[in-house]
């Protein structure tokens, strides 16, 4: 009987990593279809910017009472999840609780994980009851409605329940050591489970015995469930914050970068040895696009940060076009960017691997311009997000489609940049007219 369990916990074990490696093969070829970008500049800032931002949490700061709930959550998840090695030691090898033989050590991990399972249970009952009962106002936007809502839910009732079935585990390992009962031998040190475990007495043993089994194998088939959920979910930002950070923009904000194909022109224009009358040459393979009209369009790093989005809505929250009643939301423009990228991954999936024209764009059929033209390019999203997400360089390379792919810009700003071209000012005013004004008193 114990070999059948071991046999049955290594299935468990294989099915759930190799569902979750293909899920990561899935993410990464999803995120490949972007263009190419170099961010392998300047290593040294970029370890830096990921250890401060994404580790260090350095952004959630500002917000000190969910940034303390977050970190409740982060560390107690991630710390308690250490054990995880020994529960597949024990699972694998049929033996009870490995690591008890590290003695003063071995107490102290489990008291640190049982006030850890403890405060993430806490932190996330705080979190539905923002979510839920104050409805804030960040959290209960219209993007938010439908799965949106229910995901950020699950994971809150996932981690609960998780944490739930570790304590009581350990409540019922607990009762059992104190009575002798088989190999439960005394181990370990039990803060918040010695508090649970009186609700055991009176019962067989067998019975608490069972209870304990049961809940280690929910626990260890809840992680497998939760760790591939996550590729579904918002939730992603545990795998992808650190890369997010490590390659985000590390220019000033503000500065934009410059098309390959419009700094080439300009440079030839510039060049006093440029023959003006050579022919242009000949494009290799297809013409590249001015801006971005879909997903293909977008760099890596963008899609890659459309992932990364946790749908926190502080980027929304401090955005002063969508505070003065603009349809413009930055959160809602990552969302958007992330449900085309599913679109066309199940497109691939369906045709090996192959893109198969679906009639639809990123641009118009998920983000409208007047979402794009309501952006007035403050940088406040991206200064807010965690971790250092940009909604704003998707937002200017749509635009950049729009303007000279389609000379779709709203009519002031064709009329300024007419005006610019003809007059050289954004003014409708010839340049030998400029200075009339002197002359009108």
């Amino acid at each position: 009987m114990q070999y059948l369990g071991q046999a049955l916990f290594l299935v468990l074990l294989i099915a759930g990593f190799g569902f979750f490696i293909r899920n990561v093969k899935k993410l990464i070829r999803n995120i490949k279809l972007g263009r190419k970008i170099d961010r392998t500049d300047r290593p040294k800032d970029r370890w830096r910017n990921m250890i401060r931002v994404a580790l260090g949490q350095s952004k959630m700061v500002k917000r000190p009472i969910p940034a303390i709930l977050h970190i409740f959550v982060y560390v107690g998840f991630v710390i308690i999840n250490i054990e995880m090695l020994e529960i597949i030691v024990d699972g694998l090898f049929g033996t009870h609780r490995a690591f008890s033989f590290l003695g003063v050590v071995y107490d102290v991990l489990i008291a640190c994980f049982e006030v850890l399972a403890f405060l993430v249970i806490f932190g996330v009952a705080v979190f539905w009851i923002r979510r839920n009962i104050l409805k804030l106002k960040r959290l209960n936007q219209p993007e938010l409605e439908g799965w949106a809502k229910r995901d950020a839910n699950n994971i809150i009732y996932i981690e609960t329940i998780l944490m739930v079935f570790f304590l009581v585990m350990n409540a019922a390992d607990h009762y059992l050591q104190l009575n002798n009962y088989s190999h439960y031998t005394a181990v370990g040190s039990f803060p918040i489970s010695s508090l649970i475990s009186p609700v055991f007495n009176g019962m067989d043993f067998a019975t608490v015995a069972f209870i304990e089994r049961f809940c280690w194998w929910a626990h260890i088939i809840g992680v497998m469930f939760f760790m591939n959920y996550l590729y579904y979910s918002k939730h992603l930002h545990i795998f992808l914050a650190f890369p997010n950070t490590y390659y985000a923009n590390l220019e000033p904000q503000g500065e934009f970068d410059n098309l390959e194909s419009v700094k080439k022109e300009v440079a030839l224009m510039m060049d006093p040895n440029a023959d003006p009358f050579a022919a242009p040459a000949e494009p290799v393979g297809e013409p590249e696009k001015f801006g971005a009209q879909d997903v293909m369009d977008l760099n890596w790093v963008q899609l890659m940060n459309a992932y990364s989005c946790t749908e926190c809505g502080r980027c929304t929250s401090l955005c002063p076009q969508n505070t003065t009643g603009k349809k413009l939301s930055p959160r809602k423009i990552m969302m958007s960017t992330r449900d085309r990228i599913e679109d066309v991954s199940k497109i691939l999936d369906a045709n090996n691997g192959k893109f198969v024209d679906d009639g639809k764009t990123l641009l118009n059929d998920y983000i409208t311009p007047e979402e794009l033209w309501a952006c007035n390019t403050c940088n406040a999203c991206v200064e807010e997000c965690p971790i250092d997400i940009s909604p704003l360089s998707i937002i200017m390379d749509m635009r950049r489609f729009l303007v000279m792919e389609q000379s779709a810009a709203p009519i002031e700003l064709n009329n300024m940049m007419q005006n610019i071209e003809n007059n050289g000012a954004p003014w409708q005013y010839n340049q030998m007219d400029r200075l009339n004004w002197r002359d009108e008193n």
